[in-house]
Formats: C-alpha cells, structure tokens, sequence
C-alpha cells in the first residue's frame, strides 16, 4: 500500500467526516457517548436489545448519517516499516510474521476515545506484529466490528494493519444461519452489497480490511458458493483502496463448518479468494507442513498461513509444538497467529498496575530474559523476538517520542502534573522503541521499564535502575534518520537517585552480524537531577542514523535514571508549530457531557499535526487538562461549574511532532 493512496483515502474519510458534522454552531439538544461502531449484516434478532446496546444494520448505514464517524474514524496514515540487523541470530526477517487477534474491550460500550482509567490493555509490542484483527461480536449486540480509531492509530504509527471483524457465530453461542444469508445476499445485478458496505465502512473509518469467520453451521453447497463469491468481490473492490482480507479457517467448500488446521481442499477456494488465512487451532507438524508445501504450490507464500495458536486461558504457560512453526534449526514453516494475547493484563489480579502489565507484555513478547539479544535458551515460551525480526518506522527528521504508552496514571506536560486523573487512549501513543529492553554490560544488567510514577510528557517515562557496576548501553530506538549539517538530538532525562554519567550513543551503520552491538559513538550528555532537555550536536557525524541509545556509568551504589524524551531535528531555528484549528464548536449538550468539534488546520499549514489536546481555562486563568486526541472531535463528561462561573471556556491546540503547540482556539458552553 502506498503513502500516495494512504493519504488519498484518509483525505476522503475525513470529507465524509466534515460532512457529518453539523454546521451550525448551536449545540445539539443532547451528548451521548460515543463508541466503536458494531452491526448486524442486514435483518435484526428477535426481541429487544439489552441495556447500553444498539442494534443495527450494516446494509442501511451510511458515513454521511453516522453521528459517531468522527470520533471513531483514524486520522493516522499506515507508516512504512524497515527491518534493521535483528537484535539477535535466530530473529530471522521476511520469514514467520505474526496476526494477532485482540478483544481491547466488549462489543457493545467499546469507548471510542479512552476512558478514565489506566487498566487498558495498552499493546506496544507493535514491533513483531504484521496484522491486528479487532476482535470481538456476539449474537446479542452485533456481529461485525469495526476498529475504534485509537487502536488504528496507535497500530498505523508503528506499520501495523489493523482489520475489523465479521464473526458468524455457532449455533451454541446463539449464532443464526440467516446472518450468513444476509451477509452474502445479492441484489438485482448479481453483485454483494454487503460487500461494499464493509469495504465504504473501512474506508470511511481508516483501517485496512476485514477478518470474516463464518462459524454458523447448517449451510449447503450454494450457501458456500455464494460465500465464495462474496470473499471474492469484497477483496477485489478492498484491493482497490488498499485494504486485505483474512479467511478463518472454518466454513468449507460444501458449506458446512469443519475446522481443518491445515489449508487442504476442503478451504484452498476461500483461502484463494483472501488475501491470508487464519489456520484453526487444530493443526499438527504435519498439517502445517503440508499446508505450506501447497500455498507455494499455488504461488502464494507460505507465510499467508497464520497458524492458530490459542494463548487467551493459558499465556505463556501454553503448551506449543514451537518446531512445528518456526523452528530454530530450519526454515520456518508458517506464520503465527495469537489469539487473545490481552491474556498479559487480564490474568493479573484486579489490583493491577500499568507497571505489571508492561512487565508481563514484556515477558510475552520478548521472552523469560526481558532481552531480545540474549534470549533465555530455557524458556518453554518462544517469545516472538527469539524468532521474529523487529521492524521500525523511524525514518525521516524531526522525530521525537516521549515514550506515552497510550496509558497513564496522571498526564503530564514538561515534567508538571496536568491531570491527577487516571486515563488510556492508544492513539497518542508515541512510536515506541522496536526492542526492549537490549542492554549491553560487563556487569549486573539493570532493570529497564516504562513506568508511570513521573514522565516528562504524556503518562509514561523510560526508567533505568540498578548498580550500575559496569557501563551499560542501552538501546532505544532503531532508525533511518538522514544526518544534515545541523542535525542534533536532543535528550530529555533526570537522574532520581544516585549518580551517574550520561551519553548519548549514536550509530550511523549497522551491526556487523545479528546481535551485535551497533558501532556507536558515544556523545557526553550533562548529568542532571531535575528535568532538563540538552541538546547534542551530531557534529562530525554523516550519513544517517541506525541505531539511538544511552550509556549510563554509575559512580557507585544504586541507580534510578529516567528518560523521559528524545528528538532528532535540524538545530538552525525554533520548531515549526503547527497552525492552529478552527471553527471549534459544541455540538452536543447533555448537562456537564459535552461533543466537542473542530476543523484541522490546512494540510499545507507548516508542522505536521501528531494530535490535539483539550483544556478547561478555569475563572483565574489557569488551565486544566481534559484530554487528548487525534480526531477531530472530543467527549467529556461530568463537568461542573466552578464556583461563580457562568459559562465555561475550552482551548483546543494542534501539537506537532516536535512537541510544539499551536495558539489555542476557544470556545464557551453556557452553565
């Protein structure tokens, strides 16, 4: 897919988006929350839905009538990936790739912007990842889902795909074969509406396909025909806006369900018609061999082949044939498919902390070591950095990051609390470092997380800690960044506890060998006890940038280094802000619940906008943090007047990628 019709298609959903927002500047007479959008194909269940869920037809909707098309459509381009030197020999690149299948939330109150609450399950492993499907649908709310836009933001900064989901349940889960039918119907010249509406649906809210699963006993030999046909149409005019199909392996040719764990002839028709396929768990060795002999034999690649591997009960306590997929000793075999791997937040006990989410998506992920260059040969769990190459998308100048989760416990802007109040929203995630945590050392390898009691920006910072008894470089990002005659970076950090010296470690080739250490030069940063942001200049240095890290070197006695941000820019100049919004407007009023919308600035403006924030201007001028956002719109909910104030005053500001941030526009809300 190509940025060219990446940015044609977002240009075209976010017309439709302006187009669905009111006009006027009155308010709306009411302000319901608004959430990730789920339907039924066409006809509805008997009865009445149950509270909080709406039911509704895929076949009637329309962008131009959707009242939540802004809150949920994504305004992040899909990003290019580069795959640098892995980290370590057995992580092999244009091999096994990975799908993941995700539940973030239920499918009926899905909020489409965050919620206030740092329980989330905030996925930054983005770096091992090819395909997202959004997961979810059940008989009594709807059955086809679509992405909420800060999923499709937070995956598009990193290159990730992400697809919605159309599940056709089983009969034991309340399934009916009529959702099939409808899915499938034609009308009057032959063709598959249905089809076009999900493909108008992906389109309108910015992701990139669709996961069908049609797991719906009691069909026939036509109803698979017409299934086919359907697979069919629906690739052909996604293919046509950049969007792909994945098949589940359930429904076969005769148009019964039968899960075969393998591709065979009994699904090779649906599998053709899709762009990959999702193998059911019930795979061996040699299914999965033969399954790869004959996608090759087809001309497909083998690794369009997701081999379904079922971690929702059990983790990485699940027991994997490994060799049957992506052995250490040979090619691998075929790809992977995780399903349910939010198992890393929901089988901590409730009192959870982002702190311990992080810290078991990390065992996850990268395995038992919590090092992708030296992973642990005894872990029972092949972690995907033991076998699967990290990609990156850290590729042009000015970049900065710093190191948002997409989570927090409060929200920070330059080191100052502006929120004390919990929150997630994926999409102001930054671009997250690809490999975590590689740490080079002679001596005890510190502790490397993100961690939530302080950061600089956002809810989140990069904390060192440990005895620092040897120098330790630390990896951070992998990059293509173009070195100019003025390039700097510049580091935001402070040292918590103890002392230590600080540099800056910059590669401009790569490693000689997979894990090996990038041929830094390593650059004196000023060691400092409070946050401060210091610049260093990339002088003497040309080509470009492959590898950004630190190396620490301890003093003596226990260590706390936190990094709360890094940005690589040309030093002639101020950063360019970005212009600011408009026509900043409330459109919807429900008491203290709010719909807030606002017109971006001109793409031509100078500063590209990475998101919005909103904040409450208080009677004594100061202002509180309410949120941030890549949309153009916004909820809030559960205002109130402050003592003495007749209408309340909002600000809006763009915030460029270099953290700068546009002269606000305002607005009033009437108590």
């Amino acid at each position: 897919m190509t940025p060219t019709r990446r940015t044609v298609l977002l240009a075209g959903a976010t017309a439709a988006l302006l187009s669905a927002l009111p006009a006027a500047a009155a308010p709306k007479t009411g302000a319901t929350p608004p959430y990730a959008s789920y339907w039924y194909p066409d006809s509805l269940p008997a009865g009445s839905p149950g509270a909080g869920i709406t039911w509704r037809s895929l076949k009637s909707w329309r962008a131009a009538d959707d009242p939540d098309l802004a809150f949920n459509a994504s305004c992040v381009p899909l990003a290019r990936r580069f795959t640098p030197t892995p980290a370590n020999p057995t992580a092999r690149p244009d091999r096994a790739r990975i799908q993941s299948l995700v539940s973030f939330g239920p499918t009926s109150s899905n909020p489409s912007q965050g919620s206030a609450t740092a329980d989330y399950y905030a996925l930054t492993h983005w770096a091992y990842i090819d395909e997202l499907v959004f997961w979810g649908g059940s008989s009594g709310e709807g059955l086809i889902l679509a992405p909420n836009a800060p999923v499709v933001d937070a995956a598009h900064r990193h290159g990730v795909p992400v697809l919605g989901n159309v599940f056709l349940p089983p009969a034991a889960y309340g399934g009916q074969l009529q959702w099939t039918r409808d899915l499938v119907q034609r009308d009057a010249a032959g063709r598959y509406p249905l089809a076009a509406q999900l493909v108008a649906v992906a389109s309108a809210y910015g992701f990139d396909g669709w996961f069908v699963n049609a797991e719906t006993g009691g069909g026939n030999t036509a109803l698979a025909t017409d299934m086919l046909g359907f697979l069919r149409e629906l690739k052909s005019l996604g293919a046509a806006r950049g969007q792909r199909v994945t098949w589940y392996d359930s429904m076969t040719v005769n148009g019964t369900v039968s899960w075969q764990g393998a591709l065979n002839a009994q699904n090779q028709s649906f599998y053709e018609a899709a762009d990959t396929m999702f193998v059911d768990f019930r795979w061996t060795a040699n299914t999965l061999a033969a399954s790869g002999r004959r996608a090759d034999g087809l001309g497909r690649g083998r690794y369009e082949l997701w081999a379904g591997v079922d971690v929702e009960a059990n983790g990485w306590n699940s027991a994997v044939d490994w060799d049957a997929i992506v052995p250490t000793d040979k090619a691998h075999v075929v790809s992977v498919g995780f399903y349910r791997p939010e198992w890393t937040r929901n089988h901590l006990p409730a009192s959870r902390t982002p702190g311990d989410f992080h810290a078991s998506d990390d065992r996850f992920w990268t395995g038992r070591s919590l090092d992708p260059s030296r992973p642990d040969g005894t872990d029972g769990w092949r972690a995907p950095a033991v076998s699967v190459a990290d990609r990156s998308t850290v590729t042009s100048v000015p970049f900065a990051s710093v190191f948002n989760t997409g989570h927090g416990l409060r929200w920070y802007e330059e080191g100052v609390v502006a929120s004390d109040r919990p929150w997630n929203h994926l999409g102001v995630q930054d671009r997250l470092p690809s490999r975590r945590w590689v740490v080079r050392t002679e001596g005890r390898r510190p502790a490397v997380g993100f961690d939530f009691a302080d950061a600089w920006r956002g809810g989140s910072s990069v904390l060192v800690a440990g005895e620092l008894d040897a120098p330790a470089a630390l990896d951070v990002y992998a990059t293509r960044l173009p070195i100019g005659v003025n390039t700097v970076v510049e580091l935001t950090h402070r040292i918590e506890e103890g002392d230590v010296n600080v540099e800056l470690a910059v590669a401009t080739a790569e490693p000689e060998a997979p894990g090996s250490t990038p041929p830094y030069t390593y650059l004196p940063v000023n060691s400092v006890n409070t946050w401060q942001t210091l610049t260093v200049p990339l002088s003497g240095l040309t080509g470009t940038v492959h590898a950004l890290g630190v190396r620490l070197t301890g003093t003596g006695g226990p260590v706390k280094w936190r990094l709360g941000g890094i940005a690589v820019r040309a030093a002639a100049g101020t950063p360019a802000a970005p212009a600011a919004p408009s026509r900043l407007r409330i459109t919807g009023a429900s008491g203290g619940d709010l719909r807030l919308a606002w017109k971006p600035a001109p793409a031509s403006a100078p500063g590209a906008v990475r998101h919005y924030t909103l904040h409450r201007v208080l009677p004594d001028g100061s202002r509180r943090f309410l949120g941030a956002t890549c949309q153009r719109a916004y909820f809030v909910a559960g205002l109130r007047p402050e003592q003495g104030e007749r209408a309340a005053r909002f600000e809006v500001r763009a915030v460029g990628e270099l953290y700068t941030s546009s002269a606000p526009v305002t607005v009033t809300h009437p108590w």
